[in-house]
């Protein structure tokens, strides 16, 4: 691969924090978890050591109650780290933006202040710029809010298409049905929301394996810009530096095909 050609599509691992502990949720339910590391900090500085160039942090006892409860972990997490992080769970107000990002969060994810509160949203917009990520789960194509658990009428499309009005430039979408599942990413839905609201999407949710990756990175041009990596990382169906790999030899391929 060429020098300097850029790379537009990011893999970023996850850690899921819950009572202390790294975790996986299955399909966004807090009684389905798998525990695999007491020791965030190890987790988050071995996704670093395997060349990622983010980290996504989430506080899901934050998220399930609406009040962080891992800020001094985020914390431990985000001093050690020379990769950003971006951290959410339970941040709802403006306050708590301010807060995380100046205990050392690359950027803060809003998710059900999107629904409930979008004028928090779009203060922190205008007040931090690309440091504030919505956060959109959905199931069937519909709104969950507070930790997965409220089901709302509003459509992901409208409320992607909202936060692109209010100053939101990207959005982590899940496919909350998926995740967790090892079920393959809901690739048509995450483009569909990308290309329907013109905000650049991340995708997330029942990643299994780089058919997956492969399959979003084909279609950046949409507006998508990256996949969350997690239960497939933690279980073995995905290597991250092979991956990372595999994703650097289809930008060399797409730049030799290009050449004359």
């Amino acid at each position: 691969m060429a020098l300097g050609l850029k790379m537009d599509f990011e893999l970023i691992p996850a850690i899921d924090l819950k009572g202390g502990k790294c975790v996986r949720l299955q399909e966004g339910i807090a009684e389905r978890a798998t525990e695999y590391s007491d020791d965030p900090v190890a987790v988050a500085l071995r996704w670093q050591d395997q060349a990622a160039t983010r980290l996504h942090l989430v506080d899901l006892d934050g998220a399930f109650t609406g009040t962080a409860a891992h800020l001094d972990v985020a914390r431990a997490i985000f001093r050690p780290l020379k990769i950003p992080v971006q951290f959410g769970g339970g941040i709802r107000s403006l306050e708590q933006v301010d807060r995380v990002l100046s205990l050392g969060a690359g950027r803060v994810i809003l998710g059900t202040a999107a629904v409930e509160d979008p004028d928090v949203v779009e203060q922190a917009a205008k007040k931090y710029a690309d440091a504030i990520i919505v956060g959109i789960d959905a199931r069937a194509g519909k709104v969950a809010s507070r930790g997965w658990v409220e089901k709302t009428s509003v459509s992901a499309i409208d409320l992607a298409a909202t936060m692109r009005s209010r100053g939101i430039l990207r959005v982590i979408y899940t496919d909350v049905s998926r995740d967790g599942m090892l079920s393959g990413i809901n690739v048509r839905e995450t483009e569909d929301i990308a290309r329907r609201s013109g905000i650049r999407i991340i995708a997330s949710g029942g990643m299994a394996g780089f058919d997956d990756i492969r399959h979003l990175w084909q279609r950046r041009a949409s507006g998508i810009e990256g996949v969350i990596l997690g239960r497939a990382l933690y279980d073995g169906k995905l290597d991250l530096c092979e991956a990372i790999q595999k994703l650097k030899e289809l930008y060399a391929g797409q730049e030799n095909h290009s050449l004359p």
